[in-house]
Order: C-alpha cells, then structure tokens, then sequence
C-alpha cells in the first residue's frame, strides 16, 4: 500500500474541495494516486447529490456575463434551495461559470431531454443523408443516426458540454459535483444569449433537476 503523505491529501482537497479524511480515504482507496482519487471522490459527489435532485429550488441567482467589446452577453437563472446557498461564493462562481460556458459554446437547450421533437428529426435527416453519402447501407446508415445524436446533445445542450475551463467534465457533471459540495440542490432554470447583430432567441423556462 502506497504511503500517503499531506501533501497528496492538500492537493486532492484543493482539486475537488472535500474534506481531509474524505480525501485521505480516497487516496487510500486509489493507491495514493491524485488523479483516481479525485475520481473516486467524485463518484461518491455525484451519488450523494443524486439524493438531492428531487428537492425544490425556489432559491437562487440572476447572472450575467458581458464580453470583452460588449459585443456578447449572456443571462441566465440558477436555482437552489435557500437564500443562503445562493450568496455563497461557490454558488456564485458556479452562475459565472455557466453564463461563462453559454457565452463561449452557445447551447439551444439545457438538457436533451429539451430537444424538440422537430429539431431531432432534421438532425436525423442530416446524418442519416451524411451516412448514406459516405456510401452505407440504408439500415446501417440509420443505426449510425443514433450514436451521431450524442455528438448533437454534446453541442448544443448546455448540460451534456464539455465544461470550457476543464473540458474532462460536463456543465451537468460540474453541478452534481457542486450539489454535493454545498449539500443542496441546484437546476439550471433558464438562459438568454445576446450577440450584437444577431436575433436573440430566448430559451423557455425549463426546470432542470440538478
């Protein structure tokens, strides 16, 4: 068994932001490897918050972030539970955060689950024509439609994108991991982009469970 030193256990805390025995204990489980057990701790985030998910948001934050130029904004709601959360440092980096991540990867949707039923069957069109084209069959250019759909969620739903500032985990993985640390619930209710000379097209209200 690997020896674990303060060191390992101050740089897992400061990466994942857990308590001195959560992370020692994660180290231990890991072989004293960093990057596993900053895995192993977000497992058990992501297990502890799905407890949470179920719980009302009737808290939380308006948050805007405005471009160098002025040339882009973005506003967006995130809720939580209390009124409390909602001031809290953490919860008011996880709003900039997010406003920070529409503004950069313009998402149409929060969730896939959002997707409407029209935008799904033109994507549909698309790929499956990109299939037959690359000279597949028919019947194998359909079973492809659907794993190309994950790449269309991946783009344009805010939840299922790579996170700008640390593209290993998603803006939905992100809140399960700050759900856990702050032991509230937190949904993504809705977000407007703004880009001079263009059409802004509001997204709908639309709670997210978190």
């Amino acid at each position: 068994m690997a020896e674990i030193t303060a060191a390992q256990v101050k740089e897992l805390r400061e990466r994942t932001g857990a308590g001195m025995m959560e992370c020692k204990k994660a180290l231990v489980e890991a072989n004293g490897v960093v990057a596993d057990a900053e895995v192993v701790l977000r497992k058990r985030g992501i297990a502890s918050a799905s407890k949470k998910s179920s719980r009302a948001t009737r808290q939380g934050t308006v948050g805007t972030y405005i471009h160098p130029g002025s040339q882009l904004g973005v506003m967006v709601e995130v809720n939580c539970e209390s009124d409390f959360v909602a001031r809290t440092d953490d919860f008011q980096e996880l709003v900039r955060d997010i406003a920070m991540q529409v503004a950069a990867a313009d998402p149409k949707f929060i969730r896939k689950e959002d997707v409407t039923t029209e935008a799904l069957d033109r994507e549909r069109d698309i790929q499956k024509a990109r299939a037959i084209a690359e000279g597949k069959p028919e019947k194998i250019a359909e079973k492809m439609v659907e794993g190309r759909l994950s790449k269309y969620y991946e783009e344009f739903c805010l939840l299922e994108q790579p996170f700008i500032k640390e593209n290993s985990v998603t803006i939905g993985q992100m809140i399960q991991q700050k759900i856990a640390k702050v032991g509230e619930n937190i949904t993504v209710a809705r977000f407007v982009r703004f880009k001079v000379g263009e059409t802004a097209v509001a997204e709908e209200p639309a709670e997210q469970q978190g």
